[in-house]
């Protein structure tokens, strides 16, 4: 099996091209591939499949074998990679996700995504809360007589924000998966640890759902962007900053007012190789 591997703000896929849609990426053939001592290490595999509504479908699988249903950088990557291997040659690629088409546009290793509009109907994200009424963006967790407040929207996947003084020291590999895994989340959720810096600039960062804490998550840079603007009255265009480096986030909407958020970021390919069936 041919395969790339690629970065995008230092979170890392391997990327497979498989337009004739034969390839199953089971959870133990992905556990293997991403595996960083006796694999070839990455959060996460790609499949770059058929599409009958868009120009690919990306068929994203976590480390840790789980699928889900969108990944910000590996959407940039899977644009630039689609370029190198020769699949297209257009610039404003339609990719299919599992939570609908995102629209990307390929500029170089530079790619602007429209990642569609924040979700914060609870049924939606899901998240499960106590009392009619209940307000997702701020939400209130309990863990051993412990109560955090987080901000919990959908950027196609659910996030769950905490804004914090100091992002770098933040409990993130301790409280990070257990919250990944709280009640509240049927579907398990990403959690993140935002500092706000400035109007203008935040700290994040992430325990990804299926992946552990990774050096950046482009959706979750985007779902904090949104808490901020909407909780900390940050401006319509930040930069995100990551352990991986800087992603550029705008939205300019409001839950009553629905707008898409856009992604900016970079998509390099690391190395090729080929791997035993």
């Amino acid at each position: 099996m041919r395969f790339a591997k690629y970065q995008g703000t230092g979170n890392d896929f391997v990327m497979v091209s498989d337009l004739e849609d034969s390839l199953e990426l089971t959870p133990s053939l992905v556990r293997s591939l991403c595996d960083r001592r006796f694999g070839i290490g990455a959060d996460g595999v790609i499949r770059v499949a058929p599409s009958s509504r868009a120009h690919f479908f990306m068929d994203y699988v976590n480390a840790d074998g789980s699928p889900s249903e969108m990944c910000g950088n590996g959407i940039r990557c899977l644009g630039v990679f689609a370029r190198a291997e020769g699949l297209t040659k257009e610039d404003i690629i339609d990719v299919d996700t599992r939570s609908g088409v995102k629209s990307v546009t390929v500029e170089g290793d530079r790619v602007r995504v429209d990642m569609g509009p924040p979700i914060f109907e609870p049924s939606a994200i899901p998240v499960t809360l106590e009392g009619a009424g209940s307000d997702a963006l701020h939400s209130k967790l309990e863990l051993d007589h412990e109560v955090y407040e987080a901000a919990v929207l959908s950027m196609g996947n659910p996030h769950a924000v905490l804004f914090v003084e100091d992002a770098s020291s933040s409990p993130v590999t301790t409280l990070g998966p257990r919250l990944e895994e709280h009640t509240a989340f049927p579907n398990k959720a990403n959690i993140e640890f935002a500092a706000v810096d400035s109007p203008d600039r935040i700290t994040m960062r992430v325990w990804e759902r299926g992946s552990r804490e990774t050096l950046a998550c482009g959706t979750g840079a985007c779902a904090a962007a949104v808490a901020a603007r909407l909780l900390r009255g940050t401006d319509a265009k930040v930069t995100v900053g990551l352990r991986g480096g800087d992603l550029e986030i705008e939205w300019a909407g409001s839950p009553a007012d629905e707008q898409p958020v856009f992604m900016t970021g970079n998509a390099v390919e690391v190395f090729r190789g080929e791997v035993g069936s």
